[in-house]
């Protein structure tokens, strides 16, 4: 399996409806392997949902971007994605890996110890998260860099989410940070793929 990618572009509702989608996602997929785009969307229909990851999946595969559905295992799997994400009430890591098969397993958590639960339980990544402020989460308590680097010591992939910009994303690299993941950073940027190069900048010579 290759590595988990550095980048994580998440979609929600609204992205999804964008007209320009496609483009967008295009753009980001465009950053290959060390990119990769969530399908995530809880209140849609697995009819719609469906729709959508085929069209996500089709425009990450040309550049070897990586395409990852949140919270279906089942869906997952159906479309080829390399990953699944799995919210803390989600099902367990063995059991989604049974559903999926091969391709990553993430988790998105809350706090150091919900990262040390998802490691324990058996998850290859986690998602970890509000670092900073956000306008996604504006009533949220930012965990910040402390407990970005405390999740690091456990061992095992940690990737920032809340309020990352260009120059967090630095910060968060520095913090051991296994990479970084975005909504409006990314889908609301003038150019999505100009803001993804820096987001994922601190990792160059990683990749």
């Amino acid at each position: 399996m290759r590595p988990i990618p550095r980048l994580h572009a998440i979609t929600d509702a609204r992205v999804l409806a964008d007209p320009d989608l496609g483009k967008k996602a295009a753009a980001i997929a465009a950053l290959g392997p060390g990119s990769a785009i969530h399908l995530r969307d809880r209140s849609a229909t697995m009819p719609a949902l469906a729709e959508l990851g085929r069209r996500l999946g089709a425009l990450t595969r040309p550049a070897e971007s990586a395409f990852v559905v949140n919270g279906r295992a089942d869906l997952a799997r159906a479309l080829g994605a390399q990953g699944v994400q799995l919210g803390e009430e989600d099902i367990s890591v063995a059991a989604a890996r049974t559903v999926l098969g091969t391709g990553w397993i993430g988790r998105s958590v809350h706090s150091v110890d919900g990262a040390r639960r998802a490691f324990d339980d058996g998850a290859d990544y986690v998602i970890l998260g509000s670092i900073f402020p956000t306008a996604s989460h504006p009533d949220q308590t930012p965990l910040g860099l402390g407990a970005l680097e405390e999740a690091v010591k456990l061992g095992h992939p940690v990737v920032a989410i809340g309020g990352v910009t260009a120059e967090r994303a630095a910060e968060c690299r520095s913090a051991g940070a296994w990479g970084v993941a975005a909504i409006r950073a990314l889908w609301d940027a003038a150019d999505p793929y100009a803001a993804a190069r820096e987001l994922l900048a601190p990792w160059g010579e990683d990749e």
